[in-house]
């Protein structure tokens, strides 16, 4: 169907003017008839009369289910995905084993598209030892390997470290595919 410039269009009573030029169902043109002419014959088509060219004249108007109409405009319209930045909170005594954790937490992240970003929060003395952040943020870093490009590397904010990663496109959809057909080689079963 055609696309009208807005989305608030005049049907059935509420077209004052006549005459109209009527265009049917199938996009056929029906002609100049009346604005009481147009309207009978939507009725027993059981459609709606609706103007989609209100600035020509005569308007033009058309033969259409606009219920259905809107229905299906609304639902063309795509919603987009809205890039969040999430954050995974890390201290430097954090335990290698609960840094996996969040590590693949950020790994769940990065998969829906979102970047992550790393966040090391210092106390007291530990703020004298920064190189300790820095080089788990460098582990970090490379076993995302190529996955994941670095958007804002590795810098202090007051007693914050803090480090922004954003996925690289299509790098973790190609993890999915391996996973799968490892997960099928394991199912089937080996003949003997």
């Amino acid at each position: 169907m055609v696309k009208p410039i807005n989305q608030n269009l005049r049907c059935n009573e509420q077209i004052r003017i006549s005459p109209v030029r009527l265009i049917g169902e199938n996009n056929e043109q029906i002609g100049i008839l009346t604005n009481y002419e147009a309207l009978k014959m939507a009725r027993e088509a059981g459609l709606d009369l609706v103007e989609v060219a209100p600035n020509v004249r005569p308007p033009v108007c058309r033969l259409i289910n606009y219920g259905r109409w809107k229905y299906n405009q609304k639902k063309n319209i795509k919603k987009h995905h809205e890039l969040q930045l999430k954050e995974v909170r890390l201290r430097p005594k954090t335990d290698p084993h609960d840094r996996e954790i969040k590590v693949k937490r950020a790994v769940k992240f990065l998969k829906q598209g979102h970047k992550v970003q790393f966040t090391m929060v210092f106390r007291g003395r530990e703020q004298a030892h920064r190189d300790i952040g820095y080089n788990i943020f460098s582990e970090i870093v490379e076993e995302f390997g190529e996955r994941v490009k670095v958007e804002r590397s590795p810098g202090m904010e007051g007693r914050r470290m803090i480090m922004i990663l954003a996925p690289v496109k299509g790098a973790f959809d190609e993890e999915e595919t391996l996973v799968e057909a490892q997960a099928a080689e394991l199912e089937t079963p080996a003949r003997l």
